[in-house]
Protein backbone atom coordinates (compact mmCIF):
# COMPACT_ATOMS: atom_id res chain seq x y z
CA UNK A 1 0.00 0.00 0.00
CA UNK A 2 3.09 2.39 0.86
CA UNK A 3 4.50 1.68 -2.31
CA UNK A 4 1.20 2.57 -4.04
CA UNK A 5 0.88 5.73 -2.15
CA UNK A 6 4.58 6.77 -3.44
CA UNK A 7 3.88 6.17 -7.34
CA UNK A 8 0.90 8.18 -7.01
CA UNK A 9 2.56 11.08 -4.63
CA UNK A 10 5.26 11.12 -7.58
CA UNK A 11 2.72 10.77 -11.10
CA UNK A 12 0.71 13.81 -9.31
CA UNK A 13 4.70 15.89 -8.61
CA UNK A 14 4.91 15.11 -11.98
CA UNK A 15 2.18 16.33 -13.54
CA UNK A 16 2.08 19.35 -11.66
CA UNK A 17 5.65 19.91 -12.79
CA UNK A 18 4.54 19.66 -16.28
CA UNK A 19 1.82 22.50 -16.01
CA UNK A 20 4.24 24.28 -14.38
CA UNK A 21 6.72 24.25 -17.05
CA UNK A 22 3.44 24.72 -19.50
CA UNK A 23 2.67 27.55 -18.10
CA UNK A 24 5.61 29.17 -17.71
CA UNK A 25 6.39 28.56 -21.06
CA UNK A 26 3.04 30.19 -22.30
CA UNK A 27 3.84 33.24 -19.94
CA UNK A 28 6.84 33.63 -21.65
CA UNK A 29 5.51 33.52 -25.06
CA UNK A 30 2.84 35.78 -24.23
CA UNK A 31 4.97 38.73 -22.59
CA UNK A 32 7.42 38.63 -25.57
CA UNK A 33 4.16 38.44 -27.83
CA UNK A 34 3.16 41.94 -25.94
CA UNK A 35 6.71 43.57 -26.01
CA UNK A 36 6.96 42.67 -29.81
CA UNK A 37 3.26 44.24 -30.52
CA UNK A 38 4.01 47.37 -28.39
CA UNK A 39 7.23 48.23 -29.94
CA UNK A 40 5.51 47.62 -33.56
CA UNK A 41 2.74 50.22 -32.51
CA UNK A 42 6.00 52.41 -30.85
CA UNK A 43 7.68 52.23 -34.71
CA UNK A 44 4.27 53.58 -36.15
CA UNK A 45 3.55 55.82 -33.42
CA UNK A 46 6.92 57.41 -34.75
CA UNK A 47 5.86 57.06 -38.60
CA UNK A 48 2.48 58.95 -37.91
CA UNK A 49 4.46 61.55 -36.08
CA UNK A 50 6.96 61.79 -39.28
CA UNK A 51 4.16 62.10 -41.58
CA UNK A 52 2.62 64.87 -39.48
CA UNK A 53 5.77 66.54 -39.57
CA UNK A 54 6.48 66.27 -42.97
CA UNK A 55 2.91 68.34 -43.05
CA UNK A 56 3.35 70.66 -41.13
CA UNK A 57 6.85 71.75 -42.93
CA UNK A 58 5.18 71.45 -46.36
CA UNK A 59 2.07 74.46 -44.57
CA UNK A 60 5.29 76.34 -43.55
CA UNK A 61 7.01 76.31 -47.35
CA UNK A 62 3.42 77.72 -48.50
CA UNK A 63 2.87 80.25 -45.90
CA UNK A 64 6.69 81.58 -46.07
CA UNK A 65 6.40 81.90 -50.18
CA UNK A 66 3.27 84.42 -49.25
CA UNK A 67 4.05 88.28 -48.45
CA UNK A 68 0.51 87.82 -47.13
CA UNK A 69 0.19 84.42 -45.28
CA UNK A 70 -3.06 82.88 -46.29
CA UNK A 71 -5.63 82.68 -43.08
CA UNK A 72 -6.50 79.37 -44.26
CA UNK A 73 -2.99 77.66 -44.39
CA UNK A 74 -2.19 78.93 -41.20
CA UNK A 75 -5.39 77.52 -39.61
CA UNK A 76 -4.24 74.28 -40.83
CA UNK A 77 -1.13 74.67 -39.68
CA UNK A 78 -2.21 75.14 -35.89
CA UNK A 79 -4.48 72.15 -36.34
CA UNK A 80 -1.56 69.53 -37.40
CA UNK A 81 0.48 71.36 -34.29
CA UNK A 82 -1.90 70.31 -32.14
CA UNK A 83 -2.72 67.28 -33.26
CA UNK A 84 1.14 66.33 -33.55
CA UNK A 85 1.28 68.02 -29.44
CA UNK A 86 -1.65 65.31 -28.49
CA UNK A 87 0.32 62.46 -30.15
CA UNK A 88 3.32 62.98 -28.13
CA UNK A 89 1.51 62.29 -25.13
CA UNK A 90 -0.85 60.13 -26.01
CA UNK A 91 -0.85 56.38 -25.16
CA UNK A 92 0.41 53.84 -27.72
CA UNK A 93 -2.29 51.09 -28.52
CA UNK A 94 -3.99 50.20 -31.29
CA UNK A 95 -7.21 51.95 -30.87
CA UNK A 96 -5.17 55.15 -30.10
CA UNK A 97 -2.95 54.99 -32.80
CA UNK A 98 -5.82 54.26 -35.34
CA UNK A 99 -7.70 57.56 -34.38
CA UNK A 100 -4.46 59.60 -35.24
CA UNK A 101 -4.40 57.60 -38.33
CA UNK A 102 -7.09 58.74 -39.35
CA UNK A 103 -7.39 62.19 -38.40
CA UNK A 104 -3.73 62.40 -40.37
CA UNK A 105 -5.57 60.80 -43.76
CA UNK A 106 -8.39 63.67 -43.35
CA UNK A 107 -5.89 66.41 -42.97
CA UNK A 108 -3.89 64.82 -45.79
CA UNK A 109 -6.88 65.71 -48.24
CA UNK A 110 -7.41 68.78 -46.99
CA UNK A 111 -3.71 69.94 -47.11
CA UNK A 112 -3.90 68.56 -51.17
CA UNK A 113 -7.38 70.76 -51.73
CA UNK A 114 -5.73 73.98 -49.44
CA UNK A 115 -1.99 73.95 -51.40
CA UNK A 116 -3.88 73.33 -54.93
CA UNK A 117 -5.88 76.88 -54.33
CA UNK A 118 -2.42 78.65 -52.88
CA UNK A 119 -0.81 76.88 -56.01
CA UNK A 120 -3.75 78.86 -57.90
CA UNK A 121 -3.42 81.58 -56.00
CA UNK A 122 0.14 82.17 -56.27
CA UNK A 123 0.38 81.49 -60.23
CA UNK A 124 -2.53 84.62 -59.73
CA UNK A 125 -0.79 87.11 -57.90
CA UNK A 126 2.76 86.61 -59.51
CA UNK A 127 0.28 87.81 -62.91
CA UNK A 128 -1.11 90.43 -61.18
CA UNK A 129 2.82 91.58 -59.84
CA UNK A 130 4.14 91.31 -63.45
CA UNK A 131 0.90 93.44 -64.90
CA UNK A 132 1.26 96.25 -62.35
CA UNK A 133 5.17 96.34 -63.17
CA UNK A 134 4.02 96.37 -66.33
CA UNK A 135 1.58 99.15 -66.07
CA UNK A 136 4.62 100.62 -64.15
CA UNK A 137 6.74 100.86 -66.44
CA UNK A 138 4.30 102.30 -69.06
CA UNK A 139 3.57 105.26 -66.21
CA UNK A 140 6.99 105.94 -65.37
CA UNK A 141 7.69 106.05 -69.42
CA UNK A 142 4.59 108.34 -69.63
CA UNK A 143 5.31 110.47 -66.59
CA UNK A 144 8.75 110.58 -68.43
CA UNK A 145 7.26 111.69 -71.46
CA UNK A 146 5.23 113.94 -70.04
CA UNK A 147 8.04 115.85 -67.92
CA UNK A 148 9.17 116.29 -71.39
CA UNK A 149 6.72 117.62 -72.53
CA UNK A 150 6.43 120.18 -69.96
CA UNK A 151 10.40 121.15 -70.01
CA UNK A 152 9.75 121.31 -74.34
CA UNK A 153 6.49 123.26 -73.53
CA UNK A 154 8.15 125.54 -70.99
CA UNK A 155 11.22 125.99 -72.79
CA UNK A 156 8.80 126.77 -76.23
CA UNK A 157 6.65 129.39 -74.03
CA UNK A 158 10.00 130.62 -72.83
CA UNK A 159 11.04 131.14 -76.76
CA UNK A 160 7.88 132.89 -77.45
CA UNK A 161 7.91 135.36 -74.56
CA UNK A 162 11.54 136.21 -75.25
CA UNK A 163 10.41 136.48 -79.53
CA UNK A 164 7.31 138.54 -78.96
CA UNK A 165 8.59 142.16 -78.30
CA UNK A 166 9.34 144.95 -80.58
CA UNK A 167 12.35 145.33 -81.99
CA UNK A 168 13.88 148.22 -84.13
CA UNK A 169 16.17 148.56 -87.19
CA UNK A 170 17.65 151.21 -89.42
CA UNK A 171 18.57 153.64 -86.14
CA UNK A 172 19.54 156.79 -87.15
CA UNK A 173 20.51 160.13 -85.17
CA UNK A 174 21.17 163.26 -86.30
CA UNK A 175 21.49 166.97 -86.63
CA UNK A 176 18.85 169.00 -87.90
CA UNK A 177 17.65 172.81 -88.56
CA UNK A 178 14.11 173.61 -88.08
CA UNK A 179 12.53 176.73 -90.18
CA UNK A 180 9.99 178.81 -89.22
CA UNK A 181 7.72 177.22 -91.66
CA UNK A 182 8.52 173.03 -90.33
CA UNK A 183 10.48 172.23 -92.89
CA UNK A 184 13.90 170.32 -91.37
CA UNK A 185 17.54 170.18 -92.66
CA UNK A 186 19.68 168.05 -91.75
CA UNK A 187 23.63 169.22 -90.26
CA UNK A 188 26.57 168.34 -89.05
CA UNK A 189 27.35 171.38 -87.28
CA UNK A 190 26.34 171.54 -83.88
CA UNK A 191 26.32 175.00 -83.24
CA UNK A 192 23.58 175.28 -86.17
CA UNK A 193 21.55 172.33 -85.22
CA UNK A 194 18.20 173.08 -83.14
CA UNK A 195 17.11 169.51 -82.32
CA UNK A 196 18.71 165.79 -82.57
CA UNK A 197 16.32 163.85 -84.97
CA UNK A 198 15.96 159.80 -84.14
CA UNK A 199 14.44 157.94 -86.78
CA UNK A 200 13.77 154.07 -87.09
CA UNK A 201 11.92 151.06 -88.09
CA UNK A 202 9.74 148.80 -86.15
CA UNK A 203 10.17 145.39 -87.23
CA UNK A 204 6.89 143.13 -88.58
CA UNK A 205 6.49 140.58 -85.29
CA UNK A 206 3.19 138.18 -85.21
CA UNK A 207 4.28 137.56 -81.99
CA UNK A 208 3.72 140.86 -81.03
CA UNK A 209 0.06 141.63 -79.58
CA UNK A 210 -1.12 144.76 -81.95
CA UNK A 211 -2.19 148.07 -80.33
CA UNK A 212 -0.91 150.77 -78.36
CA UNK A 213 2.94 150.18 -78.03
CA UNK A 214 6.13 152.63 -76.53
CA UNK A 215 9.47 152.63 -76.37
CA UNK A 216 12.34 154.47 -74.91
CA UNK A 217 14.98 157.27 -76.46
CA UNK A 218 18.06 158.04 -75.63
CA UNK A 219 20.56 160.30 -76.17
CA UNK A 220 23.59 160.61 -74.72
CA UNK A 221 25.81 163.61 -75.72
CA UNK A 222 29.73 163.77 -75.79
CA UNK A 223 30.19 164.44 -72.11
CA UNK A 224 27.82 161.59 -71.14
CA UNK A 225 24.98 163.90 -70.45
CA UNK A 226 20.96 161.98 -71.65
CA UNK A 227 19.41 164.81 -73.28
CA UNK A 228 15.82 165.55 -73.94
CA UNK A 229 13.68 164.77 -70.66
CA UNK A 230 16.31 163.14 -68.95
CA UNK A 231 13.99 161.80 -66.72
CA UNK A 232 13.99 157.88 -64.63
CA UNK A 233 11.95 154.53 -65.09
CA UNK A 234 12.89 151.57 -63.64
CA UNK A 235 12.06 148.47 -64.77
CA UNK A 236 13.02 145.58 -61.91
CA UNK A 237 15.92 146.50 -60.47
CA UNK A 238 17.37 148.32 -63.04
CA UNK A 239 17.17 152.28 -63.77
CA UNK A 240 17.05 153.70 -67.23
CA UNK A 241 17.66 157.67 -67.80
CA UNK A 242 15.44 158.10 -71.21
CA UNK A 243 15.15 161.05 -73.53
CA UNK A 244 11.71 160.73 -74.80
CA UNK A 245 9.14 158.07 -74.75
CA UNK A 246 8.25 156.78 -78.18
CA UNK A 247 4.34 155.99 -78.34
CA UNK A 248 2.75 154.65 -81.76
CA UNK A 249 -0.18 152.39 -82.85
CA UNK A 250 1.39 149.09 -83.83
CA UNK A 251 -0.56 146.61 -86.75
CA UNK A 252 1.70 143.65 -86.73
CA UNK A 253 3.44 145.57 -89.73
CA UNK A 254 6.62 147.24 -90.11
CA UNK A 255 6.06 150.79 -89.04
CA UNK A 256 8.72 153.69 -89.66
CA UNK A 257 9.25 156.43 -86.87
CA UNK A 258 10.81 159.69 -86.43
CA UNK A 259 11.15 161.58 -82.51
CA UNK A 260 12.72 164.72 -81.82
CA UNK A 261 15.48 165.57 -78.90
CA UNK A 262 15.96 168.79 -77.51
CA UNK A 263 18.64 170.30 -74.97
CA UNK A 264 18.66 173.13 -72.66
CA UNK A 265 22.06 174.83 -74.15
CA UNK A 266 23.85 174.81 -77.08
CA UNK A 267 25.14 170.76 -78.27
CA UNK A 268 28.07 170.20 -77.62
CA UNK A 269 31.03 168.95 -80.66
CA UNK A 270 31.61 165.62 -80.46
CA UNK A 271 29.99 161.97 -80.75
CA UNK A 272 26.71 161.13 -79.97
CA UNK A 273 25.42 157.76 -79.28
CA UNK A 274 21.48 157.13 -79.55
CA UNK A 275 19.84 153.40 -77.74
CA UNK A 276 16.05 152.55 -78.04
CA UNK A 277 14.96 150.21 -75.20
CA UNK A 278 11.60 147.95 -75.22
CA UNK A 279 11.27 148.11 -71.51
CA UNK A 280 14.29 147.16 -69.74
CA UNK A 281 16.19 145.75 -73.15
CA UNK A 282 18.54 147.34 -75.52
CA UNK A 283 16.87 146.19 -78.57
CA UNK A 284 19.32 148.87 -80.66
CA UNK A 285 22.04 151.45 -81.03
CA UNK A 286 24.18 153.74 -83.51
CA UNK A 287 26.00 156.58 -83.25
CA UNK A 288 26.65 160.38 -85.12
CA UNK A 289 28.65 162.96 -84.95
CA UNK A 290 28.39 166.86 -84.45
CA UNK A 291 31.18 169.10 -85.68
Amino acid sequence: MENKSNTGLKVGLGIALVLFLATGFYTMNLYNSSKKVQNELTEEKQLVMNDLNAMAKQYDDAIGENEVANANLIEARGRIQGLIDSLKISETNVKSLWRYKRKYQSLQKEMDVLLAQNDSLRVENNYLATSLDSTRVRLEERTVFTDSLLVQNNALAEVVENAAVLNTVGLKGFGVIERTSGKLIPTERAKRADKIRVCFTVAKNALVQAGDQELYVQVIDPKNNTLGLNEQVTFDEKTLNYSTISKFNYENASLNVCEFVTSKKDFEKGRYVVNVFNAKDLVSSSEFTLK
